[in-house]
């Protein structure tokens, strides 16, 4: 046959072998070439399916990719294949989901995994009993089967470990995450009776409750991020935990997207509010509130709002919160429920004052839930006060103005009681954990977004996830490769997009988060629409950014283009968002209630604070910026693996291969709808895997 090329200078070709060409339907399809092909022709002869094509050829470069050998096919690791290019990591998890019902499978160092979108009996304790123990390397695909990786090298070696789950919003991370601590927990029982493993467990039906929410994507979405510590005693026994959380969107507490609802925990009040000890919080079904009502969902097919709130109260007592402290906490959420029914009106002759009525039921509610004076709140969320030349005087709001404010209080009383939640499950989880020899580190944060409207949320959520895909990138290619280089090993160099210019963009000298910083501080006349022509003067004008664009149509919104997508955000309400600002009054009448849980709540916070979003991205950040995966030098590149290199470096084309002992597992974006035939499997772009190439 010949040495003929195909792809390239070095890429082979012949008749009979297959290739993989792009299609606008099923993103890419099988061929069979029919003639050889000869360097200068314009045409490459295919056969398809529905029969031959010439598929043209402007330079060698533009060849399609080869298909892998038959015998390759439905590999459990991708980095066994012959060829690693899209199209082959595509057909191979299509393969394995559909054809062999697998949801899991390695790539080196990596676990992909699909939600099925249906519940899976592969999760009971024989399946943990079968994995536990085991080397990674000789089971099938798993959850599991890292998280025992992840052990078994913390017990062995006397290492702590860390677990990313990562992917697109809806593609199953919350899952995982907590089959990973049920894991832990059944491996790692307590020597004696402490029950810590259980409340390990307990703490995520009430995560779950406060922190998820329906959105387009996820009936079960979580919109906080989590990183949990599980910490372990000499014997590999849990005995404590601690968590810590970021950017809790708590936007979504005063609105809702079409289709969308708000926390969990609202709903399965108003699904409660006949029970005799729920009837003194006045609740009502939850299309009467105007914070549950905006999505027009109030129900999900398959869940029991009562029926969960009877685990989450089952959960808080299992951490040790007993139900008169418990019946305080459902009390402050009902009261945010009221808050946003007050009506607030606009007077004055050109509209630049507003009040609220003095017999507004849902303020009367309100201020009763909470023990603080009706008339007082009812003053100060349609008045501020201002320091004007060292002397304070009282201004009063416009009816929109105001209606911000209240919902500013809405967002905050849920930001402190998500904050207080959060501590006193720590405290519960921390029973013994200052002795803890070793831990596993979990951590479970958003997944990429992108909406028909997307906002500061989102922006957050994306960035975080750029930094998250550096690490991939650093920790799947560049590292294994600059190991390669160290040993002089014979094998083609595979080069892979690097995000650097996205991140930057966003985190540098003169980028978007440091431009918003400095407008906020720009006070009273900072905007969302002189943040925009800032963006566009800095990184549209002139020399244009590669991953900065200016929409068409639009002066208050920017185009980024991120590893997975390229989205569009627009600009309105970002400055609001990023200073995250609540007036002194309020908090101050808040902290004189005659409820101790909510005067704790705001007695140790500064009144009138404002703290910038972007700030509070930094701890995430620097947990995925410091991140490794790996040990040591010598203990990651085992001389079994170098010598699986050295047999496999005279292929052609020659291979990189990843050390699969290693543990850095992540999700996949969703496959939906949940029953699949090959023929309506849906790959959406952000599965792409566009940072792998060959050269």
């Amino acid at each position: 046959m010949g040495d003929k090329c195909l792809g390239g200078a070095r890429k082979c070709t012949w008749t009979g072998a297959s290739v993989w060409i792009p299609d606008p339907d099923a993103v890419w399809v099988s061929a069979q070439i029919l003639q050889d092909y000869r360097p200068g022709e314009t045409h490459l002869l295919l056969r398809l399916s529905d029969g031959r094509a010439q598929y043209p050829v402007a330079a060698p470069a533009d060849l399609p990719p080869l298909g892998n050998p038959d015998i390759l096919e439905g590999e459990n690791d991708l980095t066994a294949l012959s060829f690693l290019h899209e199209p082959a990591v595509l057909h191979n998890l299509r393969v394995r989901f559909l054809d062999y019902s697998s949801i899991y499978t390695y790539c080196g160092i990596v676990l992909v995994a699909i939600n099925p979108y249906d519940q899976l009996p592969i999760y009971g304790e024989e399946v943990i009993d079968a994995y536990s123990g085991q080397d990674m390397a000789d089971m099938e695909p798993h959850i599991f089967s890292v998280a025992e990786e992840a052990y078994r090298t913390m017990t062995r070696e006397e290492k702590n470990q860390s677990i990313i789950i990562s992917g697109e919003s809806g593609s199953g991370k919350t899952v995982s995450a907590k089959f990973t601590m049920r894991y832990f927990a059944v491996v790692g029982g307590a020597a004696q009776q402490t029950s810590i493993e259980e409340r390990v467990l307990a703490s995520n039906p009430i995560m779950e409750a406060i922190g998820n929410a329906k959105t387009t994507r996820n009936d079960n979405s979580s919109r906080f991020g989590k990183y949990i510590e599980i910490g372990f005693g000499r014997k590999g026994d849990i005995i404590g935990a601690n968590m810590r959380t970021y950017l809790l969107e708590k936007s979504r507490v005063v609105f809702q997207a079409s289709s969308e609802r708000n926390y969990h925990i609202f709903y399965q009040l108003c699904a409660s509010r006949e029970l005799p000890e729920m009837r003194a919080f006045r609740l009502d079904a939850p299309e009467h509130f105007r914070y549950t009502k905006q999505g027009g969902e109030m129900q999900i097919p398959g869940t029991d709002d009562l029926m969960d709130l009877e685990r989450t109260r089952n959960a808080f007592t299992i951490l040790g919160v007993q139900p008169d402290q418990q019946m305080e906490l459902f009390r402050i959420l009902a009261a945010v429920l009221h808050l946003g029914n007050v009506n607030i009106q606009a007077s004055g002759r050109a509209g630049d004052r507003s009040y609220i009525d003095a017999e507004d039921r849902s303020l009367a509610v309100f201020a009763k839930l909470l023990g603080v004076e009706g008339s007082q709140m009812a003053h100060w969320l349609c008045h501020r006060r201002l320091a004007v030349g060292g002397e304070l005087l009282v201004k009063p709001m416009t009816g929109q103005q105001a209606v911000d404010a209240r919902d500013a209080l809405a967002k905050h009383i849920y930001g402190q009681l998500f904050t207080w939640t959060v501590q006193r499950l720590n405290s519960a989880l921390r029973t013994q954990a200052a002795g803890a020899k070793s831990f596993i580190g979990v951590l479970d944060i958003y997944g990429f977004e992108t909406f028909d409207r997307n906002s500061f949320e989102q922006f957050c959520i994306n960035y975080a996830n750029e930094k998250l895909q550096q690490q991939f990138n650093r920790h799947v290619f560049q590292l294994e490769q600059e190991e390669y280089m160290r040993e002089e090993l014979a094998w083609s160099r595979i080069e892979f997009s690097d995000n650097q210019q996205c991140i930057t963009l966003i985190e540098g000298q003169l980028g978007l988060l440091d431009l918003l910083d400095e407008e906020c501080r720009v006070m009273p006349k900072g905007s969302d629409e002189s943040w925009a022509r800032k963006l566009y003067d800095q990184h549209q004008s002139g020399k244009a950014h590669p991953h900065f664009r200016k929409p068409r149509m639009s002066n208050s919104a920017f185009i980024i283009l991120h590893f997975a997508d390229t989205v569009q955000y627009e600009c309105d309400g970002f400055l609001d968002k990023n200073r995250d600002t609540v007036f002194e009054e309020p908090i101050n009448i808040l902290r004189a209630s005659q409820s101790e849980l909510v005067a704790e709540l705001f007695q140790q916070e500064p009144a009138g604070s404002s703290v910038s979003l972007s700030v509070l991205m930094l701890p995430i950040v620097k947990i995925l910026t410091l991140y490794t995966p790996h040990s040591d030098l010598e203990e990651r590149v085992t001389l079994n693996f170098i010598r699986s290199v050295q047999v496999l470096a005279d292929r052609q084309p020659p291979q990189l291969l990843m050390e699969v002992r290693r543990v850095f597992p992540v999700t996949f974006p969703r496959l939906s709808p949940s029953v699949l035939h090959a023929d309506q499997l849906d790959i959406p772009d952000s599965l792409k895997i566009s940072f792998l190439r060959r050269s």
